[in-house]
């Protein structure tokens, strides 16, 4: 038998199996990864749902840090002069 021959067989019965065992595990990584960015994007799409009332919600914000701000002008105020 040659050393091509030898070398063939060895690529067949060694190599081949390993780089197909090798290339299954790539394409599971792969389909656990493409489920994960599905997964990912359903989520997404499904919170624009729930972003129609930002902007309102954003002034509730702005009303609630205006009265907080107020309060906290009254509240300096006594204190400065118990601390001053």
């Amino acid at each position: 038998m040659s050393l091509w021959a030898i070398g063939n067989l060895l690529l067949l019965i060694v190599i081949v199996p390993v780089l197909v065992a090798l290339l299954n595990r790539v394409l599971d990584a792969l389909e656990r990864i493409r489920g994960a960015a599905s997964d990912t994007l359903a989520g997404g799409v499904a919170l624009i749902g729930e972003l129609h009332n930002t902007p309102e919600l954003l002034v509730k914000t702005d009303v609630a840090i205006k009265e907080v701000a107020n309060g906290a002008v009254r509240y300096a105020g006594p204190v400065s002069k118990l601390l001053g």
